[in-house]
């Protein structure tokens, strides 16, 4: 049986955005990536705090949820970012490519209908900066309606803490059991 999922995204958790300052947090290191649909000579410049693998990791090792990347990087998470910070390869939700000019299209995290229906009946702890009161509303049926499901949303400019971490282990570990296992559709392998 699968333990739940937390679905993880880059930007604004992984990627802090530069605050009003233009700067980035001193704990981040600049990296500068490829991905898949740019040109070598058109590298993306990122930055990533390296503490986030280990971090990661010691949550990836308990067992207690099913690591996936939910983000606009898509397998360029897996290929990019998590080698960066030392992550094993893990499976991506293959979100489309919506041509939107705001997140929220409907007043919502534009990624949720498509998560909705990725994610089935199976419990979920969703970490993402971009969340309206519509998804934590959203969050909050699914709950209701035996779908454990919880939000975690970082501050954009500071990103993940450990505090998010402790608090993905609190909330899979106080899962029932039969909750834990419930099924879900599998992730697309990296």
């Amino acid at each position: 049986m699968r333990p739940p999922y937390l679905l993880l995204d880059v930007d604004g958790v992984l990627i802090p955005f530069p605050d009003a300052e233009g700067a980035s947090p001193a704990t981040h290191n600049r990296h500068d990536v490829v991905p898949a649909d740019r040109s070598a000579d058109d590298p993306v410049t990122i930055w990533l705090n390296p503490a986030h693998g280990t971090l990661l990791m010691q949550v990836i090792r308990t067992g207690l949820v099913t690591p996936v990347w939910c983000t606009s990087w898509r397998q360029d998470a897996t290929t990019l970012i998590g080698p960066l910070l030392g992550l094993p390869p893990l499976p991506y939700v293959d979100l489309p490519r919506p041509q939107i000019t705001t997140s929220h299209p409907n007043g919502y995290l534009w990624k949720r209908d498509h998560v909705d229906t990725w994610l089935g009946n199976a419990p979920v702890i969703w970490i993402d900066d971009d969340f309206t009161t519509l998804d934590h509303e959203w969050a909050a049926e699914r709950g209701a309606r035996g779908q454990a499901t919880t939000l975690l949303q970082p501050v954009p400019h500071v990103g993940l803490l450990a505090e998010h971490l402790v608090e993905v282990l609190a909330w899979a570990a106080g899962l029932p059991v039969a909750q834990a296992g419930a099924p879900g559709a599998s992730a697309r392998a990296a």
